[in-house]
């Protein structure tokens, strides 16, 4: 069985991002506004971006992970934009997501004046 995460634009032209083992379906229901919540108001929606995992443990943690994104991040992502992506990573803390391997690596830079 597959598992996906997918981002959708709202009319409004936000994005929302989730994930479900029925993409199809789940798309069709919010288009209809059967869920409740974020989309419900904003609709129609538009299907832009999907990616297929093994498992909803792993489906999840991409969702979460995308949620936390900006909007320029997300459009990086969807375009299939690795260098921006892993530019886009990168705050002023010196800490950022590998986005090969996805981990969190930091490396802080200290001055004394």
């Amino acid at each position: 069985m597959s598992f996906w995460v997918y981002i959708l634009r709202c009319a409004d032209q936000s994005y929302y991002v989730g994930h479900t083992d029925n993409l199809e379906l789940r798309v069709a229901k919010h288009q209809a506004g059967e869920y409740a919540g974020y989309n419900r108001t904003r609709l129609p929606v538009e299907l832009l971006f999907v990616e297929e995992f093994a498992s909803r443990t792993e489906a999840f943690e991409r969702e979460r992970q995308i949620k936390g994104w900006s909007r320029k991040k997300k459009e990086a992502l969807m375009r299939g934009d690795w260098a921006e992506v892993s530019r886009l990573a990168h705050p002023s803390t010196g800490c950022y997501v590998d986005v090969k391997s996805l981990t969190h690596k930091c490396s802080y830079v200290f001055s004394f004046s």
